[in-house]
């Protein structure tokens, strides 16, 4: 992954990450799931339903603390099966 975020932002700092997903009860969790092993924290996601109810996004704020960081965060949340997209 090749970003500028290094230039664009000062580590370390708290960025929120958008996770979008099918409409699944276990979104959340996996998403919390996957933030503990590369940014250990309390993490408290706010979900909000589409129009339609059949995706679900996920808002969580996430200290990253280098580009590298930020881009495995990225990576890593969009293997999770039900993730289309990661904002």
């Amino acid at each position: 992954m090749d970003t500028r975020f290094d230039e664009l932002l000062d580590f370390p700092c708290m960025q929120t990450f958008k996770v979008m997903g099918i409409a699944d009860p276990t979104l959340p969790e996996q998403v919390v799931e996957c933030l503990q092993e590369h940014a250990p924290g309390d993490y408290s996601p706010r979900v909000k339903p589409s129009s339609k109810g059949n995706y679900h996004a996920v808002s969580i704020g996430v200290r990253v603390t280098s580009k590298e960081h930020m881009e495995t965060i990225y990576t890593e949340l969009a293997k999770i099966d039900i993730v289309r997209v990661v904002l």
